[in-house]
């Protein structure tokens, strides 16, 4: 600012001094009674005193009035703020950050390249999960406070006393029924279960469970069974495998008795989480239960004062095994998205689709904030603050006045006389 400040004095100096030479100049050829080329150097003069106070008007009047006179369409700046600072806003708005003009800059900078070539580096990914484990461990120390955790108890209490989670869960569920996804829900559980009942574990869970069923049921009968042990876990296995059959046999036929059980089975089950009031009034019970089950709260409270502790001890380690895992699951997306045309692809189209839709929102933003934050300066401040900037500049327009002026000057001398 204050260098701006000298630049402008010093430039104010030598227009004015210009100004000032024409005028001594011009005296000094009168005197001469234009004999010689007194009558050239006059006509120099002359023109160049006209042209330094038309443009010394001019520059002057942009700021302020000239000499103090209220004349007319001067102190243009101070006058116009109003005017300038919305057509500034406009001027911005529909110039610098219009759609076509944003959209062909963001697809020229393609950002999720960029992205990528940020995120791959370790030392930008170091920095990242330096600044994640930060905000984690100023939010731990902000939740720590006792009246904080006393209102976000209320408030979550106040929010599940309010969910209405019997038309939740019916929704969840008619949601899975649509196009029969819940038949794929069936498919996993049978699946997982006939992973289950090849294990070892399984097999032997049977066997014991024949063991036991046949010296509780059949005590004298199961004296007289040879090789009992492995007369059970031949028997065992047997059961394991009718099961596996019995899931590959629904597995392979869409219209299943179990499955058409199955699906009647979750439609009334929808229909009576809708519908039936005993049924509401059971789950309601249960969620309010959970919710005032003063072990399950305990327990909860001490897992999360455990997890608290952890990762406070954690995120105090140079070492941070924290810090270490957001910093590869960083650069592991930098190079995710690095090795993918695809995704890049998808995540640039994102961004345009974001810019359309909110740029609209943007636009006003800022022009209203151009707008408002120029109409907020004091007018003297504001004109001033201008001069400083473009001031400078102005005065070469005083300097070139007086030199092209007396330019002028000679050539309207040297026409005159040629006519």
């Amino acid at each position: 600012m204050e260098n701006r400040r000298k630049l402008l004095i010093r430039n104010k100096r030598i227009a004015t001094g210009l100004m000032i030479g024409a005028a001594i100049l011009f005296v000094i050829a009168r005197m001469q009674k234009g004999n010689g080329i007194w009558e050239w150097i006059a006509a120099f003069a002359e023109a160049s005193m006209v042209g330094a106070l038309a443009d010394w008007f001019a520059v002057v009047a942009m700021f302020r009035h000239p000499l103090g006179l209220p004349i007319p369409h001067t102190a243009i700046i101070k006058n116009k703020k109003e005017a300038i600072a919305s057509n500034l806003a406009k001027f911005i708005r529909e110039k610098f950050i219009a759609n076509d003009t944003l959209i062909t800059k963001l697809q020229a900078y393609n950002p999720a390249e960029h992205l990528a070539v940020y995120l791959i580096s370790r030392d930008n990914a170091a920095g990242i999960s330096k600044g994640l484990s930060r905000l984690m461990a100023d939010s731990l120390d902000f939740m720590d406070n006792e009246h904080i955790q006393q209102f976000l108890r209320a408030a979550l209490a106040s929010k599940i006393e309010g969910f209405d989670l019997s038309t939740s869960v019916g929704n969840i569920l008619e949601k899975l029924r649509k196009d029969n996804r819940h038949q794929v829900l069936l498919d996993e559980m049978l699946c997982r279960f006939a992973d289950w009942l090849a294990t070892e574990e399984a097999q032997n869970r049977l066997a014991g469970s024949i063991d036991d069923l046949c010296t509780k049921e059949y005590p004298i009968l199961s004296v007289f069974i040879p090789n009992r042990e492995q007369f059970t876990r031949g028997a065992g296995e047997k059961v394991a495998k009718r099961l596996n059959d019995f899931i590959q046999t629904v597995n392979e036929d869409p219209e299943h008795q179990l499955r058409q059980r199955f699906d009647t089975v979750v439609t009334d089950f929808i229909a009576r989480l809708q519908t039936d009031s005993a049924l509401r009034a059971k789950v309601e019970g249960l969620k309010l239960e959970l919710l005032n089950n003063r072990l399950i709260s305990d327990y909860a409270k001490s897992i999360a004062n455990d997890l608290k502790n952890w990762l406070t001890a954690d995120l105090q380690q140079d070492d941070s095994k924290v810090r270490d895992k957001i910093a590869g699951a960083v650069e592991g997306l930098g190079l995710t998205l690095s090795d993918s045309l695809e995704l890049k692809k998808l995540l640039n189209e994102y961004i345009e689709r974001l810019l359309l839709r909110h740029g609209d929102t943007l636009r006003e933003t800022v022009a209203r904030h151009i707008s408002g934050t120029v109409n907020t300066w004091e007018t003297d401040d504001y004109s001033n603050d201008i001069e400083l900037s473009i001031g400078s500049d102005l005065q070469f327009i005083r300097m070139n006045g007086t030199l092209v002026g007396g330019l002028i000057g000679l050539l309207l001398h040297a026409l005159s006389l040629f006519i």
